[in-house]
């Protein structure tokens, strides 16, 4: 195969237009109706849609340590199957992520798209003492986070965002106050966490939205200016409610928790909106045994687009166009990679996908390349399947990675 592709009659999402897209040494070199180019292979999208390809800003890859659960390789070749062909992953790992070593350890893996490491922002997760962030961003961590766990204490916190102010790197928290209980725990922390945010002036990226409330205070503070502070929702928490617990079982339980079907709607309208920046998957695969023990967290690198695709473009709430943002440009801009992913230009990542949203399929758990299952969207019917998915310009075709 040649190092050059040429994707003909492909759809962009946001005009309609048909038009052919030249690759060469994994860069986009031309775009333009009716290209004619010797020594490319030949990709004909046949009038279906192309988008760049999605950037996941949280998920789990479990490796190291965990791998039982999901590793790099394993993991990746989930997210290619699902669109997705940068993902970020969180540090709660074995060892954490918490030293160069460890980010040094996951970015030298054989993937099948791009990781980018966050590191914790506090040593083993703890919330007692602060990593060193700076360790952690010459290795290569995207980000910081505690993933699962909040940062407790408010000092520790303001201290934390005053060295990734200093430094440039952005903090993403899990906003829970583990002495409370209910959607108060959440809001809680989404509010001292913006508070810090506007008064330290550092990067604060909040992760997995649930309530109406959070929502609502990451509107208020943009209204007022704060462009430092971003926002991110999951596909659960715009499709299911906390009525869908009794259907699915503990294939429905995570952390957030599903909430009320007030939150869900508000969730959308924020979406629309823009108060929440982007769709993440927060991608947290496990056993079939530690998942019945009452793990939380669900799979999903595969089906995060289709489910954004049939309930919110099909449910008319946004349009194509607009969900593609939320998944490309928006967190590319958010983690730092803008200059070179999240759009189709010259020059830019040959990153895409190319799908289809006018037929239905079955999501089927037992086809997916994770090595886990744990999802309770098994047997959903959906539109939005993934044909294909280029990574630096080669071709990932999109398939089902085995059957049990």
């Amino acid at each position: 195969m040649s190092n050059n592709l040429l994707i003909k009659n492909a759809r962009f999402t946001d005009t309609g237009e048909i038009t052919d897209i030249l690759i060469l040494n994994g860069l986009i070199a031309q775009i333009n109706k009716h290209i004619l180019f010797d020594g490319a292979d030949i990709f004909d999208a046949a009038g279906n849609y192309i988008a760049p390809g999605f950037i996941d800003l949280h998920a789990h890859l479990r490796d190291p340590g965990l791998t039982h659960k999901e590793d790099i390789i394993s993991g990746t070749k989930a997210a290619v199957n699902g669109g997705f062909t940068t993902v970020c992953c969180m540090p709660n790992t074995e060892p954490c992520a918490d030293g160069p070593e460890v980010i040094k350890y996951i970015l030298e893996q054989p993937a099948s798209c791009r990781v980018l490491p966050v590191g914790a922002i506090t040593k083993s997760q703890q919330g007692r003492e602060l990593t060193d962030f700076a360790a952690l961003k010459r290795a290569g961590a995207a980000a910081l986070s505690d993933d699962g766990k909040p940062v407790a204490s408010e000092n520790l916190m303001r201290e934390a965002l005053i060295k990734a102010r200093e430094l440039d790197i952005l903090i993403m928290p899990h906003c829970e106050d583990l002495a409370l209980t209910g959607r108060e725990s959440e809001d809680t922390i989404t509010k001292r966490d913006i508070n810090l945010a506007q008064e330290t002036g550092a990067k604060l990226h909040i992760a997995h939205v649930s309530t109406k409330t959070s929502a609502g205070y990451i509107a208020e503070a943009k209204k007022s200016g704060f462009d430092n502070i971003t926002a991110e929702t999951c596909p659960h928490y715009f499709v299911l409610t906390g009525e869908d617990v009794s259907k699915y079982g503990v294939n429905a339980k995570m952390n957030p928790p599903l909430r009320t079907p007030e939150d869900r709607d508000a969730i959308i309208s924020a979406l629309k909106s823009g108060a929440i920046n982007c769709i993440s998957t927060d991608h947290a695969p496990h056993s079939t045994e530690e998942k019945n023990a009452g793990m939380n967290g669900i799979t999903g690198l595969e089906t995060a687009f289709a489910l954004g695709v049939t309930y919110l473009v099909k449910k008319n709430h946004i349009p194509l166009a607009k969900l593609i943002e939320l998944m490309t440009i928006n967190p590319a801009k958010i983690i730092g990679i803008d200059n070179f992913c999240g759009a189709i230009a010259p020059g830019k990542a040959a990153d895409f996908v190319i799908f289809d949203i006018s037929e239905k399929f079955i999501y089927d758990k037992n086809s997916a390349c994770s090595k886990s299952r744990n999802t309770p969207f098994h047997g959903f019917e959906l539109y939005g399947k993934i044909l294909l998915t280029v990574y630096g310009g080669k071709i990932i075709p999109a398939r089902t990675c085995r059957s049990s």
